[in-house]
């Protein structure tokens, strides 16, 4: 199950929908399954949550907080996977600053957070290679693609 919370923005129901989809795409993509928690959320918000967990006082565009920190979650026995924080501003930010569409972006987000929670990073090329691959080919399923 995908749960969607809003704290400080009101995102239209098709965008929650389709946050929801891309988290669930990802998941069908890897063949896993977990329950996952989303959090839209404002600036303000999110470069709280920023600075209180990661030491880094800014905004930033998506955050993850896997289950089980630093291990590759493959489905925890109570099959909770994590929580992934999005930043609805920084994302029409990033929509427009790319040239595509803001749905495009928030689905791009919620992938790579659902990504995260499955134990994927980009710290090393190699690792951001895959990821990168990864989030191609489930935005292209989702019809998606740049």
């Amino acid at each position: 199950m995908v749960e969607i919370v809003q704290f400080g923005v009101e995102t239209a129901e098709a965008e929650t929908a389709l946050v929801r989809a891309a988290v669930a795409q990802a998941l069908a993509f890897e063949r896993r399954a977990g329950d996952v928690t989303v959090l839209l959320t404002t600036g303000e918000e999110i470069r709280s949550l920023n600075a209180r967990f990661r030491g880094i006082d800014r905004v930033t565009d998506v955050l993850t907080f896997p289950a089980w920190e630093g291990e590759t979650v493959l489905s925890p026995p109570d099959g909770y996977l994590g929580d992934i924080a999005i930043c609805t501003q920084r994302a029409a930010e990033q929509a427009e600053t790319y040239g595509h569409s803001l749905e495009r972006e928030l689905a791009f987000l919620a992938v790579h957070g659902a990504l995260h929670l499955m134990g994927y990073d980009h710290m090393a090329p190699e690792e951001e290679t895959v990821m990168r691959q990864k989030q191609a080919e489930i935005l292209k399923e989702m019809g998606l693609s740049v």
